[in-house]
């Protein structure tokens, strides 16, 4: 037979796109045409596909070979189409049976002696295979537990070209991978190693159980970090439509932590102050990659030394936290990331980022309002909570044997919160207090003027813009959650407005 088909899976951010491989051998010159938008790296795999086939054993076809990648429309990116391919052109020249690969889905690089390597990308790929109707999916045998996620798809773990062309051929066949049980994740960072800062553990708990942005200021030493990086462990566990969305974007990213290939826990995302706006958002010159909020997707993107970070960068983030998803677009097509993450910056109050606090800083008032306003105005009135941290105390220091509240303790809290929102919000298509919109807060869940007054004399003096005033209604809401009451009142409004206000007066 000189006409063959194979299916691979091509993709654009998270979402895969089923690609048609066909082969058809023709007399004429021997060569090979590879048609279908293919990238370099998808053109340079024929080199890759003929030395792995006559490594494995097998001859190449000595005719003329054209190749099509359909949809044709499509651009296609990566080495993972190499074992289709080469499946593709083993069926059209005789060598496997071409009823054999027809309908076979193949994922993988082929190594120049045959070996198939991991690729990024497969549980998304593996997804798309199982949305179009395949049963059955070929991946590298480092990417089978991943591809095994998926339930209803039997997945051939295959380590050699030539443990494909066998399994084809009716020779030894491959049974399908059983994935084995998931490792224990890792203890994640205990509360109760925070010393002190009674303010600062409020935040962190109202800030998880609303899923709110949260602004911590302080001197070095104060707990900054250590309160952002346990922010994660507050938050619920990912349920499994979560965790599989969680584990496709950082498969694409390929961050997937070795020997775990499903992301169970909120993921963490703390990168450097020099960081790239394409490292931050997501981009790139070739693939587009998803950068560190994209990563953060149900978890925590922790900016630390957030004045440091350059203004322009930290400015995209602003659309993306509002609409949950970002969209980047390149002269040869676009990507689309969720990127519903939380938001945490920390910031020294001055430049001189003095210890001792305002006591010892050298800074000139005009230097501290400088140092400050690296933030624009914008960003900060997409935070719900903005806290100033004092100085550890030695008081506070000595006071450390007074174990305080653990993670386990104020998670539980949380999580009480968090299905006293979900019930509320029922059947509206939210579940966090920071997704409902002002309106619908507004004409749904009104409060009593009573307990607005504060609120409305901010906004009447220029202390909160509207969506300010939504926001710290969000949090009012949230409050009462946590305090197992039915509707917020005054004190609740109160303690929200002070959460937001507090780094304006400071």
């Amino acid at each position: 037979m000189t006409l063959a088909r194979t299916w691979s899976v091509g993709l654009a951010g998270v979402t895969g796109a089923m690609v048609e491989v066909e082969v058809d051998m023709s007399a004429g010159l021997p060569g090979v045409v590879l048609v279908g938008l293919p990238d370099a790296v998808v053109r340079q795999s024929v080199d890759r596909v003929r030395a792995a086939v006559v490594n494995t054993g097998a001859a190449w076809p000595m005719r003329r070979i054209t190749i099509g990648l359909s949809p044709a429309s499509m651009p296609k990116q990566g080495s993972g189409f190499d074992l289709a391919l080469a499946a593709a052109v083993l069926a059209a020249a005789g060598t496997l049976p071409a009823e054999a690969a027809d309908g076979l889905v193949l994922l993988g690089e082929l190594g120049l002696d045959g070996s198939v390597r991991p690729v990024r990308g497969v549980l998304p790929a593996v997804l798309a295979a199982a949305r179009a109707g395949h049963a059955t999916v070929a991946v590298p045998a480092g990417n089978a537990d991943e591809a095994a996620l998926v339930a209803g798809v039997d997945v051939l773990a295959v380590a050699t070209l030539g443990d494909l062309v066998d399994h084809l051929s009716g020779r030894t066949r491959l049974a399908p991978h059983v994935r084995g049980p998931l490792p224990p994740p890792a203890p994640a960072p205990d509360l109760a190693d925070v010393v002190g800062q009674a303010a600062g553990r409020r935040a962190v708990e109202v800030a998880a159980a609303g899923g709110h942005h949260l602004y911590l200021t302080g001197p070095p030493g104060a707990g900054k970090t250590m309160l952002a990086e346990r922010l994660p462990g507050l938050l619920p566990v990912l349920d499994e439509e979560a965790a599989l969305e969680v584990t496709a974007i950082h498969s694409v990213a390929g961050t997937l932590p070795p020997g775990a290939p499903l992301v169970g826990r909120p993921p963490f995302e703390a990168p450097h102050h020099s960081a790239t706006m394409a490292a931050l958002v997501g981009g790139g010159s070739g693939a587009i990659r998803p950068g560190a909020l994209c990563r953060a997707h149900r978890g925590v993107l922790f900016l630390d030394e957030a004045p440091e970070f350059p203004r322009a960068t930290l400015d995209t983030l602003r659309q993306p936290l509002e609409r949950g998803a970002v969209t980047i677009s390149r002269a040869a097509g676009s990507a689309t990331f969720p990127c519903r993450a939380q938001l945490v910056l920390a910031a020294n109050p001055c430049p001189c980022a003095s210890a001792a606090g305002d006591v010892a800083c050298t800074c000139s008032p005009l230097e501290r309002r400088r140092y400050r306003s690296r933030l624009s105005g914008p960003l900060l009135d997409r935070i719900d909570l903005r806290v100033e941290l004092p100085p550890v105390t030695r008081a506070a220091w000595l006071a450390a044997d007074v174990t305080p509240e653990p993670t386990a303790t104020v998670a539980a809290r949380v999580a009480a919160a968090r299905e006293a929102a979900a019930a509320r919000l029922r059947g509206t298509g939210l579940s966090l207090n920071s997704q409902v919109p002002g309106r619908l807060l507004r004409e749904r869940w009104p409060l009593p003027r009573t307990a607005l007054a504060l609120a409305e004399r901010a906004l009447d003096r220029g202390l909160l813009s509207v969506r300010g005033l939504d926001r710290v209604l969000r949090v009012a809401w949230t409050l009462a959650d946590l305090a197992g009451r039915r509707v917020p009142g005054g004190d609740d409004v109160a303690e929200a407005l002070g959460m937001r206000l507090q780094r304006a007066a400071a």
